[in-house]
């Protein structure tokens, strides 16, 4: 028997669409603040590869949703791509927090 079967059809859908829309919201936040802002502790060459790490992420998520919205919600996506976006958005999470107390720390800002 499926382990998964007693959990409903939708089961799928009701996990993964909202894990995918809250990597596109904070990978888009990341996006933002690394294209629009200069992050004095970061290095110019860093602040870039992170920007183009990232970019590259959101064309990835946008790829598995629309495969996941083409396929009816019926395949997902396989936790091996999952964990390397994880793993970026708490690179980019922390780089947000950093940013945001240099921030409140200098009145000038």
């Amino acid at each position: 028997m499926d382990q998964f079967a007693e959990l409903g059809p939708n089961v799928l859908r009701d996990l993964l669409e909202p894990l995918l829309e809250d990597f596109r919201y904070w990978f888009q936040r990341a996006h933002d603040l690394l294209s629009r802002e200069r992050l004095a502790f970061m290095t110019e060459v860093e602040q870039t590869h992170l920007l183009e790490r990232v970019t590259q992420a959101q064309k990835e998520v946008a790829t598995a949703s629309l495969l996941f919205q083409a396929t009816g919600h019926k395949v997902g996506v396989d936790v091996a791509a999952l964990m390397p976006w994880h793993q970026l958005l708490m690179e980019c999470q922390a780089v947000g927090m950093r940013y945001r107390q240099q921030n409140s720390a200098d009145p000038q800002k």
